[in-house]
């Protein structure tokens, strides 16, 4: 497991941050998500195995902008 860090555009409100958290959590590989509203950030633990995009593609199916991953 690896801890990266995704810096996200877009977010308003506590549900378009559980928005994001719900569908990270879908990523098969991925353990946890914790989306920090204020930060425009959210940190994941997840599998070395699943490649970045499959993370950005999980934010942008949330609706919202993935500007970095750190990690």
């Amino acid at each position: 497991m690896k801890k990266v860090k995704i810096n996200i555009e877009g977010m308003h409100c506590a549900s378009c941050a559980a928005n994001i958290e719900r569908s990270l959590r879908k990523v098969p590989g991925v353990k946890e998500a914790n989306v920090s509203l204020v930060g425009k950030k959210c940190f994941v633990e997840v599998d070395e195995r699943v490649p970045e995009e499959e993370l950005k593609k999980a934010v942008a199916r949330a609706g919202y902008k993935t500007l970095s991953i750190e990690g």
